[in-house]
């Protein structure tokens, strides 16, 4: 089990202020870091979607592509290949 990280953030008054406006019995969260985990779960989850967004829109343009333009791979050429296009 990984071991729990403490962080420091500093936020000017705007930023404050909608942080607490969103925290307490007024707002969604008991606490602010209640607050901080949501929004880096909502992030982590975002990302991942829009990685698979991407991957899917690589997909389908492949697939939409005549089969006399593909060309046979091994594995390790395409391991080769990925490696490059980073």
């Amino acid at each position: 089990m990984p071991s729990k990280t403490t962080l420091t953030v500093r936020l000017n008054p705007a930023l404050s202020d909608y942080v607490a406006a969103n925290v307490g019995e007024q707002g969604n969260y008991e606490n602010v870091s209640e607050y901080v985990r949501d929004l880096i779960r909502r992030d982590k989850a975002q990302s991942e979607q829009d990685t698979l967004e991407r991957l899917k829109a690589e997909l389908r343009l492949a697939f939409e592509q005549p089969e006399d333009s593909y060309q046979t791979l091994t594995a390790s050429e395409v391991i080769q290949r990925n490696r490059l296009s980073k």
